[in-house]
């Protein structure tokens, strides 16, 4: 059985991104999912000065050992101004700390959506060319456009195309 972490990389309580990685890390069969919550992890944030004064957060160590279970990570980012959360770039120049390889060289799905029409591309571009210098052994990748028109809570994806799309990404897992 496969253990799969996944988060949405958002501090919302109401994360669409979370919605989409919960989502899409309960397509794959024979796994156990664990959810993260990007808000069990607020830290201050990450400067050197804070580092030399009271060393890395219990937080950020907590993160990156959660990391380290998995067989798989899923993570769905939300954008904003064209780039990640606060929230989410917090945890991760924290965990980076522990060690530049964050990922620790696990699978991983990265997703983004957003309300308008091109769901988090820009975002998603971003990690797709900087998390493989940081240990992230990327192996497919996947935007959902107009969440609002495409997501149910319930039924998940409803556009056929994209669901057919995201369920062909994983099946190449």
């Amino acid at each position: 059985m496969k253990k799969i972490i996944a988060f949405g990389a958002s501090s919302s309580k109401t994360s669409i991104n979370k919605k989409l990685a919960t989502y899409a890390a309960h397509q794959f069969e024979n796994a156990s999912v664990e959810v993260l919550d990007l808000n069990d992890y607020e830290m201050p944030i990450f400067s050197s000065d804070k580092e030399a004064e009271t060393g890395i957060p219990q937080l950020a160590q907590d993160f990156y050992e959660k990391l380290g279970t998995a067989d798989l990570i899923i993570i769905s980012f939300a954008e904003h101004n064209g780039a990640y959360t606060a929230a989410f770039k917090n945890i991760f120049d924290w965990a980076s700390r522990i060690n530049a390889k964050t990922f620790q060289d696990k699978p991983t799905l990265l997703l983004s959506t957003s309300p308008g029409p091109r769901g988090g591309s820009t975002v998603l571009e971003i990690a797709k060319g900087r998390f493989p210098f940081q240990g992230a052994v990327v192996k497919g990748s996947f935007s959902l456009p107009s969440f609002y028109e495409n997501f149910d809570v319930s039924n998940g994806i409803i556009n056929d195309d994209l669901k057919n799309q995201l369920i062909s990404i994983i099946h190449s897992f």
